[in-house]
């Protein structure tokens, strides 16, 4: 099978075609020749993703799938959701968006929040759905090194660090992504072989 991941992101595309195995063939965005960024309109993390999703399908009618994640903060009512990646402006710096949650959950005693990861797959015309949630809560300052985004001030329930002070093994079995993509994987797996 024959699956375009709607990324730029080879280290990305390189990680699941290591998963998924010889079963499934997975191409990028750059495979395509789709060096434009796909604009992503839509309210919630499931809109954008299918967004992205629907826009290689159209184009080319190959079974694609595209993911989209958003860290949700109780206190700040959801935010900053589908705008996490620019929360803090256009430029989607990491540092600061993550110095902006800081600034806007001082004081605040509900730290609670979650990371969610939604991915769009359509295969054959057909559009499915997969979900991963972590529960954890905002600290009042970054801790660690390793991760990306908003990972040094998130602390997932049960453990006694940041998503930045785990090794990558660790944090992706318990993670948001982690999570949505074994079911994507195991969704595929059960797909008959196309000859």
């Amino acid at each position: 099978m024959q699956l375009v991941f709607a990324t730029h992101n080879e280290h990305k595309l390189r990680e699941l075609q290591d998963i998924l195995g010889c079963k499934t063939e997975l191409l990028s965005l750059n495979d395509l020749n789709i060096n434009e960024e796909i604009e992503e309109t839509g309210c919630t993390l499931k809109e954008n993703a299918l967004i992205k999703a629907q826009f290689v399908y159209r184009r080319f009618r190959k079974d694609v799938f595209a993911d989209d994640t958003g860290l949700e903060i109780d206190a700040l009512n959801g935010e900053p959701g589908v705008f996490s990646a620019r929360y803090a402006g256009d430029d989607k710096n990491a540092v600061k968006n993550m110095q902006k949650v800081i600034n806007l959950m001082a004081g605040a005693k509900n730290r609670k929040a979650r990371f969610k990861t939604v991915i769009a797959l359509i295969v054959e015309g057909r559009e499915y759905f997969f979900e991963g949630i972590v529960n954890g809560k905002i600290l009042d300052a970054p801790a660690g090194n390793c991760g990306f985004g908003y990972d040094p001030v998130f602390m997932p329930d049960g453990y006694p660090c940041t998503f930045a002070q785990m090794d990558s093994e660790t944090k992706n079995s318990i993670s948001h992504r982690g999570k949505a993509v074994r079911q994507l994987i195991d969704f595929i797996n059960k797909l008959p072989v196309q000859s």
